[in-house]
């Protein structure tokens, strides 16, 4: 009987801990990310950005979501990569109204995706 509790004990603390790295690191990953995504926005926004620019956001993304494909769900990840391929052929083609638009979805994105991994009541219930 003891046993058993202490068992069902050290899981659950296992298994809050666990919970807990999980949503740090992935508010971590990206709060860089959208750090990256900010200064893209800016330059957009003033329309000096290069499509060099938008492919380093995405070298960004990549290296990051190799460890995000862990955490958060597949469909997740596979629509920040189409916001962020369509956004390089807006910026090649100086399309800065509609490329502003996809990164500001991608800006909130980076904002909500985090929100559904923290640690509180409505993700709870």
């Amino acid at each position: 009987m003891v046993k058993s509790i202490i068992s069902t004990v050290i899981v659950a603390l296992i298994f809050t801990c666990c919970a807990i790295y999980e949503a740090n690191f992935t508010k971590r990953q990206f709060e860089e990310f959208n750090q990256v995504l900010e200064v893209l926005y800016e330059k957009v926004d003033e329309k000096t950005a290069t499509e060099d620019d938008v492919y380093s956001v995405q070298a960004n993304w990549v290296e990051k979501k190799k460890y995000l494909h862990i955490f958060i769900p597949h469909n997740e990840i596979k629509e920040i990569d189409l916001w962020l391929s369509e956004s390089v052929k807006l910026v090649r083609e100086e399309k800065w109204e509609d490329a502003l638009s996809k990164i500001e979805v991608l800006r909130e994105l980076s904002e909500q995706i985090p929100k559904t991994f923290r640690t509180s009541i409505e993700n709870i219930l």
